[in-house]
């Protein structure tokens, strides 16, 4: 993938992700008379809003680090082992920071 490819659709993806973290972050809904199975199924919604805002989070992280390689001219090589990250791996996640191989490393050490 291009570099100018790259950059609009990583800015794109940060509007995108910037515009959910704004709705996730969003007003507490106000309290209301509500039986204690309502209560509960709040802090459950409250539970799953606060995993989606962290995944989130995390994703924008990706994205403004795959930004800067972008400005830096490091994009598409992984940041471990300095190999290109595959056409592919690119083109289905743009924030891709490591090869396939590496990211395989990774993933097995947590």
């Amino acid at each position: 993938m291009d570099v100018t490819t790259a950059r609009e659709r990583l800015e794109g993806m940060l509007s995108e992700l910037d515009r959910s973290i704004g709705v996730l972050q969003g007003d507490p809904v106000a309290i209301r008379d509500r039986s204690a199975a309502d209560a509960g199924s709040d802090l459950t919604d409250a539970d799953r809003a606060q995993a989606m805002l962290t995944v989130a989070t995390t994703q924008r992280r990706a994205v403004i680090d795959a930004l800067k390689r972008v400005d830096e001219g490091t994009y598409g090589r992984c940041v471990d082992c300095d190999k290109p990250v595959p056409e592919g791996r690119l083109e289905a996640r743009p924030e891709a920071a490591r090869c396939v191989q590496c990211q395989g490393k990774r993933e097995r050490r947590r």
